[in-house]
């Protein structure tokens, strides 16, 4: 796996983020000791369900007026 000098890494953060996304891991280290493992996230897993409750709930017209809540407090709604 490759190594790369912290200093070095903050030259060029841009280009080896980059690789890294696809899929060439490195470490980086400092004063020849690693410090972190950077490698491209697995979002494979990752699932966006927008929608997934359609049809199952109910939101009332008046949702966004205060109503009750306003003549609680003694304003208008």
């Amino acid at each position: 796996m490759r190594t790369v000098d912290i200093h070095e890494a903050k030259k060029h953060l841009s280009r080896l983020v980059d690789r890294a996304a696809k899929g060439e891991a490195f470490v980086i280290t400092k004063e020849g000791k690693p410090l972190v493992k950077v490698t491209a996230l697995d979002t494979s897993s990752v699932h966006r369900r927008l929608g997934f409750l359609a049809g199952k709930i109910a939101v009332p017209d008046d949702f966004d007026r205060m109503g009750e809540i306003a003549a609680l407090f003694g304003t208008e709604g």
